[in-house]
């Protein structure tokens, strides 16, 4: 949907083809932090193009609520780091690229824990269902087509292009063809995929209710992040698991996540609900956004694996300056599609 809002202000016809109902799946499991967790432990590739979107998100953010009347959340709330973690490589890391980091005592944010964090206070986060929401209405709003439970199945492909997309409900013609199919759009592409290497990898999330939200800032303590919102819910995350296109949710999990939540908070109730997601994985979380390497209409913007949302803004931006042939504004050598 953020490709499609940003070819639409280009000018652009867009009709959005979805296999279910638009935003329902990856984007709305997620939990919505801004930023690839720790930026210190991934490549370049993916912390610039994070970097760019997530400097442009509360003014997009805003712009969505006045546009549409719907609030995203978007909220500045920073983000706390609970030990263990590599000192020394956070800080070398946020000195190199201008992001503020600062040591903490934990008892100071959260009364009961001692020893020392990090505290990242940049770090922002918005509520995906909420997102989704307005992202809908924004593209209906600019004259979009959204056909919802039209299935894509395969292309027609007449030379070194494609003329038609056979979908569940009857064909669809364009001049062009945007990939965004998340998890399945290797699988959609059959052996046009060529090097495009994205698999599903489920991810499982606990919901908790608070009165009040139990603290302010978004908490991580390695792989386990808690994401408090304005109303009292506080998400707890997540699980990576190479099962397939399985969203089903599991006991295990459930057990897993409430062991390191309570090694934590011993008095905290139980979970009021658990759902799965499937991410689009892709190697070393890079995703593809590029036009294919032999059929000359059609593109991708997928891939995104863990941060579709945090790359959203800039995926869009860059996926549009792919189509038009114009100058990018950062090096794009890695997100090429290849033979």
């Amino acid at each position: 949907m953020t490709s499609a809002i940003a070819l639409l202000r280009a000018g652009y016809k867009v009709t959005l083809a979805e296999r279910g109902t638009t935003g329902r799946e990856a984007s709305w499991a997620g939990g919505g932090i801004l930023s690839p967790l720790c930026s210190w432990d991934y490549t370049d590739a993916v912390t610039r193009l994070t970097q760019r979107s997530m400097d442009m998100f509360g003014d997009a953010a805003a712009k969505l609520h006045e546009a549409t009347g719907i609030d995203p959340q978007y909220r500045q709330c920073g983000m706390l780091l609970l030990p263990p973690f590599n000192d020394e490589l956070a800080t070398t890391w946020c000195a190199a690229h201008g992001i503020s980091l600062q040591p903490v005592a934990l008892g100071d944010h959260l009364p009961g824990l001692s020893g020392d964090g990090l505290f990242l206070p940049q770090i922002a986060q918005v509520r995906n269902p909420r997102l989704l929401q307005a992202l809908r209405r924004q593209v209906e709003m600019l004259g979009g087509v959204i056909l919802e439970q039209h299935e894509a199945q395969h292309f027609s492909i007449q030379g070194d292009s494609i003329s038609a997309l056979h979908t569940s409900k009857g064909n669809l013609s364009a001049d062009a063809y945007v990939m965004a199919a998340g998890a399945w759009s290797r699988s959609l592409l059959g052996e046009h995929a060529m090097s495009l290497d994205i698999r599903p990898i489920r991810g499982q999330i606990l919901l908790f209710k608070f009165d009040a939200p139990p603290f302010p800032n978004i908490l991580l303590q390695e792989s386990l992040y808690f994401i408090p919102r304005n109303d009292g819910h506080v998400l707890v995350g997540s699980t990576l698991e190479d099962v397939g296109f399985d969203k089903s949710t599991t006991v295990d999990a459930r057990e897993n996540l409430l062991q390191r939540v309570h090694a934590l908070f011993p008095q905290w109730p139980a979970p009021v609900r658990q759902w799965a997601g499937l991410r689009p994985c892709s190697p070393d979380n890079i995703p593809t956004i590029s036009r294919h390497p032999q059929l000359s209409n059609l593109y991708a913007n997928c891939g995104h694996f863990r941060y579709g949302v945090t790359m959203s803004i800039a995926s869009a931006e860059l996926l549009l300056g792919e189509i038009e042939g114009r100058p990018q504004p950062m090096p794009v050598e890695e997100y090429r599609w290849r033979e």
